[in-house]
């Protein structure tokens, strides 16, 4: 019996790696994005809690020099919150497009696969037919030797 050899399995090996690299890189891209949004979270929230002490120290009396201080760590926040905004959608755009990547290679390997599947099952289909032609020669040629005996 022949040993079954699939004709693209070199081409199904380099799908898998190109799709494992992939995936290596979609998941350090939602890391990443994962990283910038949970520091916008922790910038929004740092805006928040400063604006809701800046408002109780207004209504028990606030000097104009906390007043400005607060006003200015406030404008220094939003600055930032925006910068950190912009990255967000940077890091999300990058996830989102690795993981069209991703979801396009693991269709490439799926066809090989099926593709090796069918190829497979026309294989064993084959090697049943030839098993068959054998075996039927060899019992016609055990026929002629009892008629010949």
């Amino acid at each position: 019996m022949v040993a079954y050899q699939y004709k693209f399995a070199k081409v199904l090996n380099i799908r898998e790696q190109e799709k494992s690299e992939t995936e290596i890189a979609y998941k350090e891209s939602v890391h990443s994005f994962e990283k910038i949004a949970t520091e916008l979270y922790d910038l929004l929230k740092k805006q928040e809690d400063t604006v809701d002490v800046q408002n109780d120290r207004l209504s028990s009396g606030l000097s104009i020099d906390q007043m400005h201080h607060y006003s200015n760590y406030i404008e220094g926040l939003q600055k930032r919150i925006d910068l950190v905004q912009k990255e967000v959608i940077q890091a999300r755009s990058k996830m989102n497009w690795f993981e069209e990547k991703l979801v396009e290679k693991s269709l490439e390997v799926r066809k090989f696969e099926k593709m090796k599947e069918k190829d497979f099952e026309q294989f064993r289909q084959e090697q049943q037919r030839l098993e068959t032609i054998q075996l039927d020669e060899i019992s016609s040629l055990k026929f002629q030797n009892k008629e010949i005996r």
